[in-house]
């Protein structure tokens, strides 16, 4: 089978990502997290399982993107959700601080490149994310994130059918298949410190037809601790994104504290 680069317009991509129409749209992942630790064997620490809820609001000839997203950190050999990690470089145990992003927001317009083989099409996106840690510069901080710099590698594929993105009258894509890799820092609440190594993320996923086919754990903890999850915002919240290290920061008592995560929120 022979590759093509094409080039396809913002549409185009709204309707891999989430749906033209303005309705919310459902991605779920699921994966494992490794230690890479230099000299050390290779060590699972966690599964995954994670999702994301979507929706567009077109422009002129631009979309903004707003979404909620969670990633559970499982036992490996179980599946459980964690509440507590031993951490087995220091011999603590630590509360589990679970992603609970909200929200997750962008703007798509302009060309996105794609490679289309035959019936599939599959956008790349390899993306270097570098800024400022936004917990270097308290000193209260210093045992669970003390580099200045945030810098990880995440990358995505994230393949459909090519008649798909070829129909206008299809507001989302029939199928999609999501590859995600990642390597980045140890997470805050890991309480690694300034210890060598990093996380190593891989997933792989799909968009799902409705809330009642995601994986029953991520129904289960929407339904009866985090509802805000089961719908995307419907407009463009003033907020700045949520990461994980703004997340810890936002509820470091609660974290102390030994609390459950992700903690109730209201929408």
């Amino acid at each position: 089978m022979v590759y093509s680069s094409q080039q396809f317009n913002a549409k185009d991509w709204v309707k891999v990502r989430s749906s033209l129409d303005g309705t919310q749209t459902f991605l779920t992942w699921t994966g494992s997290i490794y230690a890479f630790v230099p000299g050390e064997k290779r060590k699972r620490l966690f599964k995954m399982v994670g999702m994301s809820v979507s929706r567009c609001i077109g422009k002129e000839e631009s979309w903004d993107f707003t979404s909620r997203e969670l990633t559970y950190y499982l036992e490996p050999s179980t599946g459980e959700i964690l509440q507590r990690w031993e951490n087995s470089w220091t011999g603590e145990a630590l509360p589990v601080m679970h992603v609970a992003n909200s929200p997750v927001q962008g703007h798509f317009k302009g060309e996105f490149p794609a490679q289309v083989e035959g019936d599939s099409t599959t956008f790349v996106f390899d993306l270097f994310p570098t800024y400022p840690n936004p917990l270097a510069e308290d000193p209260k901080f210093a045992d669970y994130s003390p580099n200045p710099t945030y810098q990880a590698a995440e990358l995505f594929k994230l393949t459909v059918p090519t008649e798909d993105l070829l129909n206008s009258e299809l507001p989302s894509v029939s199928k999609l298949n999501l590859s995600w890799d990642r390597i980045g820092p140890w997470l805050p609440w890991m309480k690694m410190g300034d210890r060598p190594g990093h996380l190593i993320y891989s997933a792989y996923g799909s968009k799902v037809n409705g809330f009642t086919d995601l994986p029953q754990l991520l129904q289960n903890e929407i339904n009866t601790r985090v509802p805000v999850y089961k719908n995307a915002p419907a407009s463009i919240i003033d907020k700045e994104d949520m990461t994980s290290w703004t997340y810890f920061k936002q509820h470091f008592e609660a974290y102390l504290s030994g609390n459950t995560f992700p903690v109730p929120e209201a929408d």
